[in-house]
């Protein structure tokens, strides 16, 4: 069985068939997925999503949303994580971190912006003792900053695109490191080297659904201004990248969805109880 580690199953582009989309994972084997949230309205729609279909959920608030955040969303976030303290299905604060590829986000107040908003989320994790879920985007250096300045307990550094030194600095934190869509390409020779070189307990698997569609959904700009839709991401689609990782790495399937499952238990440990129940 897989699990999907960042899975946005409460996005608009599930509206019309959400079920059927968690249907057809759990029929391709996707035991559980980790719906992260990315902004203060979602906190309320992840934990339902993740009770109705058996699957975890995480609160924070996504670096691409910090310029709509107020400073009071983060006190409600500490009410909100004390009040789901005993909820088994609550397993990181995420998605948060910091984003200097929109160029909107990079101007000198919106990077200090971001930086207060992932410093005040890395202390609600530490108070609360829950693990991160990571936005990594040209910033891979300022959160590990952030990370040594205000430790948690693990995480996982989602969509990981660095480099090898990185990607040890965040292992040698505690976290796992996220692949998904992006390893299918064949240009992505650099990641791709990486999840051959990486350790294997340093790696999970993800999707990002319904974004980062791996390379048979991907169409190319020319194809949509000629109509063609963008290729919508899913769940389903995990074990499919897995079989990329495997192919790289030259393992057994089934050794992968073992050691990628009990990664994502170490790095998300209230997740270890929910992935052994029957789904």
């Amino acid at each position: 069985m897989w699990i999907d580690t960042h899975c946005h199953l409460d996005a608009a582009e599930f509206d019309a068939d959400r079920d059927a989309v968690r249907q057809a994972a759990r029929q391709a084997g996707v035991a559980r997925c980790v719906i992260p949230a990315v902004h203060a309205s979602h906190w309320v729609k992840v934990a339902k999503l993740a009770e109705r279909h058996g699957d975890a959920y995480a609160l924070g608030i996504h670096p691409l949303y910090v310029p709509q955040a107020q400073e009071a969303d983060l006190l409600a976030m500490d009410l909100a994580l004390t009040k789901r303290r005993g909820d088994p299905r609550l397993v990181a604060i995420g998605e948060i971190g910091l984003d200097f590829f929109v160029p909107a986000l990079c101007t000198p107040e919106m990077r200090e912006r971001q930086w207060f908003f992932y410093t005040a989320q890395l202390k609600l994790a530490q108070q609360h003792g829950l693990p991160v879920i990571l936005h990594v985007r040209r910033s891979a250096d300022l959160l590990l900053k952030g990370l040594r300045q205000c430790p948690v307990v693990s995480g996982i550094a989602h969509a990981f695109n660095g480099s090898a030194q990185q990607a040890q600095a965040f292992v040698d934190l505690g976290f796992a490191l996220g692949f998904g869509g992006t390893l299918t390409y064949e240009r992505s020779l650099q990641l791709r080297r990486l999840a051959c070189e990486l350790p294997l307990s340093a790696m999970v698997l993800e999707t990002d659904a319904p974004d980062i569609p791996p390379q048979w959904l991907y169409q190319t700009a020319e194809q949509r201004a000629l109509g063609a839709a963008q290729g919508r991401n899913s769940p389903a689609e995990l074990p499919r990248i897995a079989q990329i990782l495997a192919g790289l790495r030259g393992l057994p399937l089934t050794d992968l969805a073992a050691a990628t499952s009990a990664n994502a238990c170490r790095v998300l440990p209230q997740l270890a109880a929910l992935y052994h129940l029957a789904p």
